[in-house]
């Protein structure tokens, strides 16, 4: 069973408190070691499954939790949407995982996870994500970003988390699919009747943001296009996020391509 260290109290300079959940010893006993090399972290616990990751992560209240996908009793994906449903629990998710898998990235992020990272990635990856991550941001392998963007325009935004990398299932009806194969979107859709509330409450610029974010712009990018500094496309990102009530520019871009706030070119 995970290990389930008695919480300690916690204090404003307190390091990064980290829950391990892996259903193999040796992998949660390496990111251990690991962390323990390194200043600013405390692994406050670990579980082997996504049930004992759920009630450890109610019972330690860690700040970041470094999720497998692939476990028994319940897997990471549920675990992850669990979590993140509860009042209680107010700790950001990097999932881990050996897949680099559309179905998996998709899933993990809709289940609200903040950070998506390989296994097999430097060991520097991890800790830079870790700290990433529990600044408020969001983390993921730029490849792995333009492949969730590229899986969006395919239309497989709509595809629900099966269980199975690899492998997904059409959900019921809901929300209509990000536009289909092309060019780079490029012209933020104008305002149109019946559209998400969150969106009415955009300005012009920050619609124009939220097109550069979802095509998978950097924010140094996006300002060149504006003509415009990069610290006040910070503030625009931020202000969207806020109004569109996600909590990073990951979400921004699955908010966008399933509400279709951008076109492609014609």
């Amino acid at each position: 069973m995970g290990r389930w260290p008695v919480d300690e109290t916690k204090e404003s300079s307190s390091p990064v408190r980290v829950l391990l959940v892996d259903d193999h010893d040796l992998v949660r006993a390496g990111f251990r070691a690991l962390l323990d090399l390194e200043p600013g972290f405390e692994v406050v616990g670990e579980a082997e499954n996504g049930a004992e990751a759920v009630r450890a992560a109610h019972e330690l209240a860690p700040d970041v939790i470094c999720m497998d996908v692939q476990m028994p009793v319940m897997d990471g994906i549920e675990a992850t949407r669990a979590l993140l449903a509860s009042d209680a629990v107010h700790a950001r998710v990097i999932v881990l995982t050996t897949f680099r898998d559309d179905t998996v990235v998709q899933a993990a992020l809709r289940a609200g996870a903040s950070g998506f990272v390989l296994k097999n990635s430097p060991p520097a990856v991890l800790v830079d994500s870790i700290r990433t991550v529990h600044h408020g941001d969001a983390l993921i392998d730029p490849q792995v970003t333009m492949s969730v963007i590229a899986a969006m325009r395919r239309g497989d935004a709509a595809h629900e988390w099966s269980g199975v990398p690899g492998s997904a299932q059409a959900p019921g009806p809901g929300p209509a699919p990000g536009p289909g194969p092309g060019s780079v979107p490029r012209v933020p859709a104008p305002a149109a009747a019946g559209e998400p509330v969150e969106l009415t409450r955009l300005t012009g610029r920050e619609r124009e943001v939220l097109d550069g974010v979802a095509r998978g712009l950097s924010n140094t990018t996006i300002a060149k296009e504006l003509f415009v500094s990069e610290a006040t496309v910070k503030t625009h990102v931020s202000n969207l996020l806020a109004k569109l009530g996600v909590r990073d520019r990951i979400h921004a871009v699955i908010f966008a391509y399933e509400h279709r706030v951008i076109s492609p070119d014609r």
